[in-house]
């Protein structure tokens, strides 16, 4: 009798296992079938939007109660997202159109490389002319891209061992001697890494990783959630104060702020290969997917804290941001966290990738995702388009065709 219980419990694992196994590969055939789709959709949407933009002029966002196209100049930190999503969208569906509108914008863009008024030159510059070079190998967007390394550079404080964000933020208790430090400011680091490879100088390769280490000692709280906002004393290196811009308060954390922190340290893995920043993603990896806040659907509240979840409006930017992170970090982590990011990943494209969150052709003033929050302290950019939503769901869907 007892062998006969074995026998029929062996089986009915084995039984449950295949279907697990079957419904795997099923998620995962079907949301490649659903990548390729979307990529196409993001074709056509990008190339309705390229007759929106005016020379000079980079998509913002789209105000569908107004349907108003709302641009800025080659200055603003997005400036990069719109020619670097059409580069990743032109490499797996080619379009003589998005060729011409990213020749455009290049070409609209490429006088930033010697802005050194701004930290976000690996936002502006390396998502786009990175990607420009990573496809078409020209030696013109390396030598742009050098440019921008050595204007980056110049916002290096030795003292502090950071690169300065924001010249001056008086309305978050700073001062004209103090060193503002933000978390996405890691997204610039990858930018450094690759001049220094390219050029075969060091300096660049010690900024980016003297900025990760500070930014490490400093930004995180134990549970490995991430301050917006570290205020230094410029010539002492003292930390004068922990705060937040655009979450819901000081000790909340902001997802997307999360997820630029969760990207950046995989990238400096991926850089450097020291295991503390693996370990340092894998943390905050950890600290995401397990919050108690975060949905069933893995796509994040605005804030994880934000005051009034369960009514509080989703990021889609943060998740898609997350997903392309989880995505690579999977890559580099053993084979049960490999596991739970891709799964994780997988959860979340699906869900990006369904009518609650993703347009359908010639909506959302040609852009892709919908519901991204931008800045809700401050009021602006609230539900709506984002043009790093959109790059970092494209690099995310890239990222998963090319992995399983």
């Amino acid at each position: 009798m007892k062998k006969l219980f074995l026998c029929v419990a062996l089986i009915s694992i084995i039984s449950c296992n295949n279907k697990q196994e079957k419904k795997e590969v099923n998620d995962v055939t079907g949301l490649q079938t659903t990548i390729d789709t979307t990529l196409q959709l993001a074709k056509a949407q990008y190339e309705y939007m390229s007759t929106e933009v005016t020379s000079g002029r980079f998509p913002k966002t789209y105000h569908e109660d107004s349907d108003t196209f709302e641009t800025s100049n080659s200055g603003w930190w997005c400036s990069g997202f719109y020619p670097g999503t059409m580069l990743y969208i032109n490499e797996e569906y080619p379009s003589s159109i998005l060729k011409e509108a990213i020749k455009s914008s290049l070409n609209d863009l490429k006088k930033e490389e010697f802005n050194t008024s701004t930290h976000d030159l690996g936002f502006m510059m390396y998502c786009s002319f990175g990607n420009a070079q990573q496809f078409e190998k020209e030696a013109s967007y390396e030598t742009i891209l050098m440019n921008s390394a050595k204007s980056l550079a110049t916002r290096y404080n030795d003292t502090v061992k950071a690169i300065r964000s924001w010249d001056s933020a008086p309305w978050n208790k700073a001062s004209d001697d103090d060193l503002v430090v933000i978390i996405d400011n890691m997204m610039n680091l990858e930018l450094l890494f690759w001049a220094s490879e390219h050029s075969g100088d060091q300096k660049y390769y010690d900024i980016a990783v003297n900025h990760g280490n500070i930014t490490m000692a400093h930004h995180f709280r134990p549970d490995y959630s991430s301050y917006h906002e570290v205020i230094y004393d410029e010539h002492t290196g003292d930390v004068k104060a922990q705060i937040t811009n655009q979450g819901a308060a000081d000790d909340s954390s902001w997802a997307r702020g999360q997820g630029w922190g969760l990207y950046g340290y995989t990238v400096m893995y991926r850089a450097t290969k020291n295991p503390k920043y693996l370990a340092q993603a894998q943390h905050i990896a950890d600290y995401i997917l397990h919050h108690p806040n975060l949905p069933k659907d893995k796509i994040p509240y605005w804030d994880f804290n934000a005051p009034n979840i369960p009514n509080a409006l989703r990021d889609s930017s943060a998740a898609s941001l997350i997903a392309s992170a989880l995505i690579e970090l999977s890559s580099y982590s053993n084979e049960e966290k490999s596991k739970e990011y891709m799964a994780n990943a997988t959860t979340i494209l699906t869900n990006l990738l369904s009518p609650k969150y993703l347009a359908k052709v010639g909506e959302n003033g040609g852009f892709l995702l919908k519901h991204g929050v931008g800045n809700m302290p401050n009021h602006t950019e609230i539900n709506t388009p984002l043009t790093y939503g959109d790059y970092y769901l494209v690099e995310a869907m890239i990222r998963y065709k090319n992995k399983v």
